[in-house]
């Protein structure tokens, strides 16, 4: 397994742990549900940047992750609301001064981090077709 692909494994799981307690009859935070979503879309973002050759910064902000991909691919705005993720990486992890998470703002949070997932995934399989055509 290529190590791009070892952060969108991962990513994929941080997703899943996200979702998982759809399915569950247990109490758990929607901040920390979002916390994993947030988890998702950074390493989504940290294999694609590997995929392109670059190394990624020690960093949970989204919107630096999308500076440093810009400078290999235009990111769709659809995509770019990932960066409102950014919130649940440290802000929301602990007891604190803000205000809960609530059901909506988490089912919105899984289709935004899905959607990058899925563009991140798309974006690799689509650049290694084009690399193939070019060596043929």
């Amino acid at each position: 397994m290529e190590r791009y692909e070892s952060w969108i494994d991962r990513a994929k799981s941080s997703y899943g742990m996200a979702i998982m307690p759809n399915s569950l009859d247990i109490h758990i935070y929607y901040e920390d549900l979002c916390y994993q979503l947030q988890q998702s879309v950074e390493k989504a973002l940290k294999g694609l940047l590997i995929y392109y050759g670059a190394e990624p910064e020690f960093t949970h902000n989204i919107e630096i992750l999308f500076t440093d991909i810009e400078k290999y691919i235009e990111i769709p705005i659809n995509i770019k609301q990932s960066m409102k993720l950014t919130i649940y990486a440290v802000q929301t992890r602990y007891p604190g001064e803000y205000d809960d998470v609530t059901k909506e703002e988490y089912e919105k949070s899984i289709k935004t981090a899905k959607e990058c997932i899925d563009w991140v995934e798309k974006t690799i399989e689509e650049n290694k077709k084009t690399n193939d055509a070019e060596q043929n």
